[in-house]
């Protein structure tokens, strides 16, 4: 069986000292993020995934870093594995609108620096805000 690799990009997306996050279906806290398609870019895919999931315009201010997860996809009857390039990113202004006819979608918002860390589910998620809290702090 043929493992398929996607390639993807999202953001970590601050506004003030807030963070976004999105709940997934699973229950899972996580960030905005999509696969890569026809060309596009991973700034791009970025840009577009922080609108399309959460009506959020945000502005890439630097590179974070990159996740990769494996998971077996039923519809595709393979193993998944999704690299993700991860981008800091900034919105001007706490608004936001969750997509609701993305049903992979429950809830989100934007949490304090504090309130995300134990909302976040992955480590290698954790770790990625850590890194882009840092940035965000020098810059």
């Amino acid at each position: 069986m043929q493992m398929l690799f996607r390639e993807c990009a999202g953001g970590i997306i601050f506004c003030g000292d807030k963070v976004f996050l999105l709940q997934n279906e699973k229950g899972e806290w996580v960030f905005p993020k999509g696969v890569i398609k026809h060309g596009k870019t991973s700034a791009g895919v970025a840009v577009e995934r922080a609108q399309i999931e959460a009506g959020i315009d945000a502005e890439i201010l630097s590179a974070v870093g990159e996740t990769s997860y494996e998971f077996y996809s039923i519809t595709r009857n393979a193993p998944v594995c999704n690299r993700i390039v991860w981008f800091l990113m900034k919105a001007e202004t706490l608004d936001y609108k969750i997509n609701e006819d993305d049903k992979k979608i429950k809830k989100g918002g934007y949490y304090n620096i504090i309130e995300a860390f134990d909302k976040v589910t992955y480590s290698q998620d954790k770790s990625l805000l850590n890194i882009a809290y840092r940035k965000l702090k020098e810059l």
